[in-house]
């Protein structure tokens, strides 16, 4: 191997080393940005600086009554996606209603309307697909996502194909469609380092494409609605100019602050990297959901490797 080669090979491994940080900075991201916003969910913003004055460490209680570092929905349904695809080895959509199914007759501590009906009538039914109404215009698919953006982190063909069927199982609906979709991409292209403009560039078409998405000086509310959920997640993210800043401006906007903390920490993990994020929150995050988050990470971009690998064969 000649110098040239060398440096090569090094500078591929570095490129790999950064793209599995941001990787699992976006998963982490999530759970922190959930556990985080968990706290002040429900509340207004003025609620939460009379309570609070501003809201910045995982400390659990709300209206859930969580312990400190303790997650929601928004992260225990990504992790059950996340399993599916590990378990199965890449896609298998029966698999992930499975594990959604599995999930939801486990008693959750919280679960939205539109998934509760969709994975009970997987449950009842064997349907895969949810009929398309106007009531699954919510956030709950669009959180559970980063698993099937990891997977296919090489191949956009199948990004959009199977976030759908994921989004599909309890929310059908073309804003809900369209949300998923462009969050999906905003995250591939920052964990792949095409950086926060080329992030820009897609949340600017899903403006285009659906104007009632507009987010500039966006200032709630933050409701479960895709509209209002996205609308607050890209005003915060692209204002800010680190993850901690990021984070702690969503989710003390309120409302549904551990959704919109999670897609927030999302994205912000996906530019910063997991390096970045917080050491108080890290320390705080639990630990088993924390550990299962690095092992999926790692199986997912190997699974990603092999569905690239066996296109270009």
């Amino acid at each position: 191997m000649n110098r040239r080669q060398r440096a090569n090979v090094i500078a591929e491994q570095d490129e790999a080393t950064a793209i599995a940080d941001r990787a699992l900075g976006a998963y982490l991201g999530l759970a922190i940005g959930d556990s985080l916003g968990a706290t002040v969910a429900h509340l207004s913003a003025r609620e939460i600086a009379l309570e609070f004055g501003v809201h910045s460490r995982l400390i659990g209680g709300g209206w859930l009554g969580l312990k400190p570092g303790q997650v929601t929905d928004d992260t225990e349904m990504a992790l059950c996606v996340g399993r599916a695809l590990t378990k199965a080895g890449g896609w298998n959509l029966r698999a992930v209603c499975d594990e959604l199914a599995a999930w939801l007759r486990s008693a959750p501590i919280d679960v939205g309307h539109a998934c509760r009906r969709g994975f009970r009538r997987y449950i009842v039914e064997g349907t895969v697909q949810a009929v398309a109404t106007e009531g699954h215009a919510t956030n709950g698919a669009c959180a559970r996502n980063l698993p099937v953006v990891l997977a296919c982190l090489d191949r956009t063909d199948l990004l959009d194909r199977y976030t759908l069927d994921q989004c599909h199982i309890s929310h059908h609906h073309p804003l809900a469609d369209a949300a998923a979709l462009t969050l999906a991409r905003m995250t591939r292209a920052l964990i792949l380092g095409h950086g926060m403009a080329a992030a820009r560039t897609e949340a600017n078409a899903l403006v285009r494409e659906h104007p009632v998405f507009m987010f500039k000086n966006y200032r709630g509310p933050c409701s479960a609605d895709i509209v209002d959920t996205v609308r607050m997640v890209l005003c915060q993210y692209f204002a800010a100019s680190d993850p901690r800043a990021c984070l702690i401006a969503t989710v003390n906007q309120g409302d549904d602050a551990d959704t919109s903390g999670a897609l927030v920490g999302m994205l912000a993990g996906a530019t910063w990297g997991a390096a970045a994020l917080p050491t108080e929150w890290m320390r705080r995050l639990d630990r088993t959901i924390a550990a299962e988050i690095r092992a999926q990470v790692a199986a997912l971009l190997q699974i990603a490797h092999v569905s690239s690998t066996a296109a270009t064969a």
